[in-house]
């Protein structure tokens, strides 16, 4: 069994255990739900370089623990205060040390888009990321069947959030109805192996439309990933390992955002 599988397998309890504590209205009690949503892919598209996305993530199955001393609040203010265009925020708890109460902490004060990053496979999971302030949610097409696509899609325009679909290779743009998700990020990196190439998100832009925002996703980390980024027009870079390992994450940060203005 990959690690990927069982990440899903352990999502599927995680989402048994979810059920059988709230029912789904529960998630409406909450501040965030009464709070216009910030726009994620305006802010994305609103620059003529690509906009960064600075991810909060304390270890991954891959790297293991990459930041020790890891304090979400005070990274969340450092990426807001270094320009960042939105904030992911790495949730999953037994394979990234996330939580979900990070977000909801963060959303208390962050005035950027929020994403929610997790492996999404129920639309109670949509709604719990709308009660903890996300303004936007990761799906990964590649766990995903077309129905369950659909179904999250629906949940997530209920819920008031845009979504992030993101998709390997070019095969896992059939499930998608690119009239409607269109936002679409491309990583870099195989889950089933979390190897990583660098070149995936330049060779599956080619096959998206104009209008799709796109959202290069996972191993960038230098001005020549940034280059290559830019010039292939892709919209936007998640970066998260890269800032996390920095001495100075908000230091880090304005670099990267240089590398995108091609001011350096």
């Amino acid at each position: 069994m990959s690690i990927l599988d069982q990440i899903v397998a352990v999502k599927k309890d995680e989402v048994k255990k979810l059920q059988a504590s709230f029912r789904l209205r529960h998630f409406y009690d909450s501040e965030f739900f009464d709070r216009p949503v910030k726009g994620f892919q305006s802010a994305i598209s609103a620059f003529p370089h690509p906009a960064v996305i600075a991810e909060i993530k304390k270890a991954s199955p891959s790297a293991g623990v990459i930041r020790r001393d890891f304090d979400p609040e005070n990274i969340a203010h450092l990426y807001e205060d270094n320009g960042a265009t939105a904030i992911s925020v790495l949730t999953d708890k037994r394979f990234f040390q996330g939580d979900i109460g990070l977000l909801r902490t963060i959303a208390g004060f962050c005035a950027v888009p929020l994403l929610r990053k997790d492996f999404i496979i129920d639309a109670y999971q949509v709604f719990e990321s709308r009660w903890a302030g996300a303004d936007a949610v990761l799906l990964i097409a590649e766990i995903l069947s077309v129905n369950q696509i659909d179904e999250l899609s629906h949940a997530a325009l209920e819920a008031g959030l845009e979504i992030l679909l993101e998709v390997h290779e070019h095969a896992q743009l059939q499930k998608i109805d690119l009239t409607r998700n269109r936002i679409i990020g491309i990583n870099n990196r195989n889950l089933n192996d979390f190897s990583v190439d660098i070149n995936t998100a330049i060779t599956v832009k080619q096959d998206l439309p104009g209008h799709i925002t796109t959202v290069a996703e996972s191993g960038i980390k230098n001005k020549q990933h940034v280059e290559l980024v830019r010039h292939a027009a892709i919209d936007g870079i998640l970066v998260g390992e890269h800032l996390m390992r920095s001495e100075d994450p908000g230091l880090a940060l304005r670099e990267l955002i240089t590398w995108c203005r091609d001011e350096s």
